[in-house]
């Protein structure tokens, strides 16, 4: 008798298909058509199938639609882009403005300095700074404590903006001290300002645990003339206010 398995023929004697010949017998597993030998350590059986491969859905999605993947990856860039964009800004946003008042910092404040003068260079276009120094700082430390002093400062900050145009720039520069830029200002607005906003401090209510404290100040007043240093403009501003501190 003759058996086919996958395409192999195996020749068994015998008479019938339940034929038993010398020590071997044969017979088909209905369940899987497998052809065994039993006793002989033969074992035959269907060939199996070959396993598809699998194939990655992204791989299957740019074999089908290549140029919708490559529009998708162009957009998905950008927002990364976009994203590191929007963080760089508010890091620089963060490095140039005050960690306790809401004022730029000395380094935003001297950038702001630097641009104003190469604008009013170039355009012909008068400016002025004003320099503030607390008056009488320390002894709101000494007798409410360093926490009151630190509101006293965030409250004169308030006051200082409170009391200037959005194009005019206002900046703790250390301390007790503040800056304070005006555009299209000259000598006597700046003077007109210093006079406004030394009546406003002295009028400002600052109460601290139920303790009144007062504020004040003195005010420097010097006018852009063609300045090329920052430092040095400051610096005679800073000298205009201790003449007024002093002649007090």
């Amino acid at each position: 008798m003759m058996i086919a398995t996958g395409g192999v023929g195996v020749a068994i004697p015998g008479r019938g298909p339940f034929a038993k010949t010398a020590g071997y017998s044969t017979r088909v597993a209905p369940a899987t058509n497998r052809v065994s030998l039993e006793g002989s350590g033969v074992r035959l059986s269907r060939p199996r199938s070959p396993v598809p491969a699998v194939t990655d859905a992204a791989e299957t999605d740019r074999g089908t639609d290549p140029e919708a993947v490559h529009l998708a990856e162009i957009a998905r860039l950008r927002a990364e882009v976009e994203a590191l964009r929007a963080r760089a800004e508010a890091a620089e946003a963060a490095a140039d403005h005050d960690v306790l008042t809401p004022v730029l910092n000395r380094r935003g404040f001297v950038s702001a300095m630097t641009r104003t003068m190469a604008y009013c260079t170039r355009y012909k276009v008068p400016a002025v700074l004003l320099y503030l120094d607390l008056d009488g700082f320390k002894r709101v430390n000494d007798t409410l404590g360093h926490a009151a002093g630190d509101a006293a400062l965030v409250r004169v900050a308030e006051l200082l903006l409170e009391n200037v145009r959005a194009t005019d720039a206002v900046g703790r520069l250390g301390g007790d001290e503040f800056g304070l830029l005006l555009l299209n200002a000259g000598p006597d607005e700046g003077r007109e300002k210093a006079a406004g906003l030394k009546l406003a401090l002295e009028q400002a209510a600052f109460v601290w645990e139920g303790q009144p404290a007062a504020l004040g100040g003195s005010f420097g007043v010097r006018a852009f003339t063609g300045q090329t240093d920052v430092e040095a403009w400051l610096a005679e501003a800073d000298a205009a206010m201790w003449v007024r501190k002093r002649g007090r």
